[in-house]
Parts: C-alpha cells; structure tokens; sequence
C-alpha cells in the first residue's frame, strides 16, 4: 500500500472501532477512536454536543448503560487530506438499537469528520452527525 492508501485505511479503522466500542457496550474502545481534544455533535439528530475525552466518554458511558442492544454501519468512506497529518472526510451511519426501557431507535446519517494523526495512528479529531433520513430517537436517555 502507499502511505496516503494506508492513512485512508487507519481512518476507517478508527471509525470501525468507535462503532465496534459503542455495539460492544466497551466505551472505552469507542472513545480510543478520538483525539483528546475531539469533539462529537449530535444536535442535528436531537443529541448533545460533547468536547473533550472527558464528555465524550460520558455519553458513551450513558449509551452503553441506556442500550440493550445496538448495531452501527459504517460506509461510503471519503477521505481528503489537508496536510500530512490532517484530513477531513465524510461516512454514512445506519444506527438501529432498542433501549433498555423498550424503545426501539433508528438514525441514518451522515458523519462530517476532521482527522489527525496521532504517532503512528489516525484518530477522529471531530464528528458533526446530521440526518439523511428522520431520526427515530424518541425514548433514547443517554
């Protein structure tokens, strides 16, 4: 592989490991995906915003307490650089899970990412989450 081809393949890992972590119930393995200073923004689909490892790993926290089950999808990888150690890009998420409580959830959406490389590895430095479809988020409480 070349380096830009590699680069591209660490960050889809470090999306595919936030989505693993999140359906592993690990939040841990989630927030390894992140830059200390990352944010991630779900207002657009009725969710918060969270900055830092700190925030981050709360909700996390709070989705693997609120979830009884839950699967994400992550696809059509667009991967720009804007230097050697930047880049931003854009995935699709099919997100559908049921609460602990009952409630069944369904998000379709696409995922607006700032990257950076961290030593040897690529890690999300942002994440804005907007819909492609209505969210169905209603009874969600994380």
């Amino acid at each position: 592989m070349t380096d830009r081809a590699t680069d591209i393949q660490k960050i889809i890992n470090a999306t595919l490991l936030y989505a693993r972590g999140l359906d592993l119930a690990d939040p841990q393995e989630a927030l390894s995906a992140y830059t200390e200073d990352a944010y991630w923004d779900a207002t657009a689909v009725g969710l918060k915003r969270f900055e830092g490892h700190e925030e981050i790993l709360g909700f996390f926290t709070a989705d693997a307490g609120a979830m009884a089950e839950q699967f994400h999808i992550m696809t059509n990888h667009i991967v720009e650089f804007d230097g050697p150690d930047t880049a931003h890009g854009t995935n699709y998420v099919f997100s559908e899970g049921t609460t602990k409580a009952g409630a069944s959830i369904k998000a379709i959406a696409l995922n607006r990412d700032t990257y950076r490389r961290v030593g040897d590895d690529w890690k999300i430095s942002g994440r804005a989450i907007s819909p492609l479809t209505t969210p169905q988020m209603e009874g969600f409480d994380a």
